[in-house]
Protein backbone atom coordinates (compact mmCIF):
# COMPACT_ATOMS: atom_id res chain seq x y z
CA UNK A 1 0.00 0.00 0.00
CA UNK A 2 1.27 3.50 -1.09
CA UNK A 3 1.62 6.41 1.40
CA UNK A 4 -1.31 8.85 0.39
CA UNK A 5 -3.28 6.04 -0.20
CA UNK A 6 -2.34 5.15 3.87
CA UNK A 7 -3.32 8.35 5.19
CA UNK A 8 -6.42 8.13 2.83
CA UNK A 9 -6.08 11.58 2.29
CA UNK A 10 -9.18 13.46 0.87
CA UNK A 11 -9.72 17.03 0.01
CA UNK A 12 -11.71 17.43 3.08
CA UNK A 13 -8.39 16.65 5.36
CA UNK A 14 -6.28 18.71 3.32
CA UNK A 15 -8.55 21.76 3.64
CA UNK A 16 -8.36 20.73 7.56
CA UNK A 17 -4.66 20.89 7.17
CA UNK A 18 -4.72 24.72 5.36
CA UNK A 19 -6.94 25.56 8.25
CA UNK A 20 -4.79 24.18 10.88
CA UNK A 21 -1.68 26.02 9.73
CA UNK A 22 -3.76 29.06 8.65
CA UNK A 23 -4.38 29.19 12.41
CA UNK A 24 -1.16 28.34 13.56
CA UNK A 25 0.12 31.47 11.40
CA UNK A 26 -2.39 33.69 13.11
CA UNK A 27 -0.56 32.69 16.38
CA UNK A 28 2.63 32.90 15.66
CA UNK A 29 1.72 36.32 14.24
CA UNK A 30 -0.29 37.37 17.59
CA UNK A 31 2.55 36.12 19.15
CA UNK A 32 4.72 38.67 16.75
CA UNK A 33 2.66 41.32 17.51
CA UNK A 34 2.43 41.30 21.01
CA UNK A 35 6.52 40.37 21.86
CA UNK A 36 7.47 42.56 18.82
CA UNK A 37 8.67 45.78 20.96
CA UNK A 38 10.99 42.34 22.91
CA UNK A 39 11.99 41.05 19.19
CA UNK A 40 12.92 43.83 18.16
CA UNK A 41 15.18 44.90 21.24
CA UNK A 42 17.10 41.83 21.23
CA UNK A 43 17.71 42.19 16.94
CA UNK A 44 19.11 45.77 17.87
CA UNK A 45 21.19 44.08 20.52
CA UNK A 46 22.28 41.72 18.58
CA UNK A 47 23.25 43.38 15.44
CA UNK A 48 24.96 46.75 17.76
CA UNK A 49 21.95 48.84 16.16
CA UNK A 50 20.45 52.31 17.42
CA UNK A 51 17.24 52.29 18.77
CA UNK A 52 16.35 54.47 16.34
CA UNK A 53 16.27 51.77 13.59
CA UNK A 54 14.69 49.56 16.43
CA UNK A 55 11.42 51.94 16.08
CA UNK A 56 11.75 51.65 12.21
CA UNK A 57 11.70 47.73 12.76
CA UNK A 58 8.66 48.01 14.54
CA UNK A 59 6.87 50.41 12.57
CA UNK A 60 7.62 47.84 9.50
CA UNK A 61 6.50 45.07 11.32
CA UNK A 62 3.25 46.48 12.74
CA UNK A 63 2.62 48.26 9.23
CA UNK A 64 3.19 44.67 7.53
CA UNK A 65 1.41 42.72 10.03
CA UNK A 66 -2.12 44.94 8.86
CA UNK A 67 -1.98 43.35 5.74
CA UNK A 68 -0.44 40.17 7.35
CA UNK A 69 -4.08 39.84 9.50
CA UNK A 70 -6.20 40.41 6.37
CA UNK A 71 -4.11 38.18 4.33
CA UNK A 72 -5.23 35.11 7.12
CA UNK A 73 -8.99 35.97 7.53
CA UNK A 74 -9.26 36.35 3.65
CA UNK A 75 -7.56 32.66 3.68
CA UNK A 76 -9.80 31.63 6.20
CA UNK A 77 -12.81 32.68 4.16
CA UNK A 78 -11.64 30.71 1.01
CA UNK A 79 -10.82 27.96 2.46
CA UNK A 80 -14.58 27.95 4.78
CA UNK A 81 -16.16 28.40 1.06
CA UNK A 82 -14.22 25.49 0.19
CA UNK A 83 -14.96 23.69 2.64
CA UNK A 84 -18.81 23.70 1.73
CA UNK A 85 -18.32 23.26 -2.01
CA UNK A 86 -18.09 26.94 -2.97
CA UNK A 87 -14.72 27.19 -5.14
CA UNK A 88 -15.36 29.21 -8.71
CA UNK A 89 -17.69 31.85 -7.17
CA UNK A 90 -16.68 35.40 -7.37
CA UNK A 91 -16.21 36.01 -3.63
CA UNK A 92 -13.08 33.79 -3.77
CA UNK A 93 -11.95 35.65 -6.85
CA UNK A 94 -12.59 38.95 -4.43
CA UNK A 95 -10.68 37.28 -1.66
CA UNK A 96 -7.80 35.66 -3.94
CA UNK A 97 -7.84 39.75 -5.36
CA UNK A 98 -7.04 41.25 -1.82
CA UNK A 99 -5.03 38.51 -0.52
CA UNK A 100 -2.39 39.73 -3.73
CA UNK A 101 -3.01 43.31 -2.96
CA UNK A 102 -1.75 42.29 0.80
CA UNK A 103 1.27 40.92 -0.42
CA UNK A 104 1.38 43.87 -2.75
CA UNK A 105 0.90 45.92 0.77
CA UNK A 106 3.80 44.31 2.34
CA UNK A 107 6.45 44.33 -0.54
CA UNK A 108 5.83 47.95 -0.58
CA UNK A 109 6.28 48.89 2.86
CA UNK A 110 9.15 46.24 2.99
CA UNK A 111 10.68 47.94 0.15
CA UNK A 112 10.48 50.98 1.72
CA UNK A 113 12.12 49.43 4.48
CA UNK A 114 15.40 49.02 2.72
CA UNK A 115 16.64 51.97 3.47
CA UNK A 116 17.07 51.42 7.12
CA UNK A 117 18.22 47.84 6.91
CA UNK A 118 18.99 46.54 3.16
CA UNK A 119 17.81 42.65 3.84
CA UNK A 120 14.00 44.00 3.75
CA UNK A 121 14.83 43.91 0.07
CA UNK A 122 14.41 39.79 -0.16
CA UNK A 123 11.33 40.20 1.75
CA UNK A 124 9.82 42.87 -0.40
CA UNK A 125 11.07 40.53 -3.62
CA UNK A 126 9.48 37.35 -1.72
CA UNK A 127 6.02 38.93 -1.22
CA UNK A 128 5.71 40.54 -4.31
CA UNK A 129 6.40 36.94 -6.12
CA UNK A 130 3.73 35.57 -4.03
CA UNK A 131 1.76 38.10 -4.91
CA UNK A 132 2.64 37.89 -8.66
CA UNK A 133 1.84 33.78 -7.66
CA UNK A 134 -1.69 34.39 -5.99
CA UNK A 135 -2.85 36.74 -9.05
CA UNK A 136 -2.23 34.08 -11.49
CA UNK A 137 -4.77 31.47 -9.00
CA UNK A 138 -7.13 34.73 -8.88
CA UNK A 139 -6.83 34.50 -12.62
CA UNK A 140 -7.70 30.82 -12.82
CA UNK A 141 -10.47 30.92 -10.61
CA UNK A 142 -12.20 33.94 -12.47
CA UNK A 143 -12.04 31.93 -15.84
CA UNK A 144 -13.19 28.97 -13.81
CA UNK A 145 -16.07 31.11 -12.73
CA UNK A 146 -17.14 32.29 -15.91
CA UNK A 147 -16.73 28.96 -17.37
CA UNK A 148 -19.10 27.63 -14.95
CA UNK A 149 -21.23 30.39 -15.70
CA UNK A 150 -21.92 29.91 -19.02
CA UNK A 151 -21.99 26.40 -17.94
CA UNK A 152 -24.76 26.91 -15.52
CA UNK A 153 -26.81 28.84 -18.54
CA UNK A 154 -26.36 26.23 -20.79
CA UNK A 155 -28.22 23.46 -19.04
Amino acid sequence: MKGAEAVNWNKDKSILLSQICTALFALLLAALDIGCYWAVHWFIRLRNMNWQKGIAFMVTIYLCSIFAWLLLYGLWKLLGNMKSGRVFVEENVRRLRAVSWCCVGAAVICFASCVYYLPFLFVSVAAAFMALIVRIVKNVFQQANAMKSELDFTV
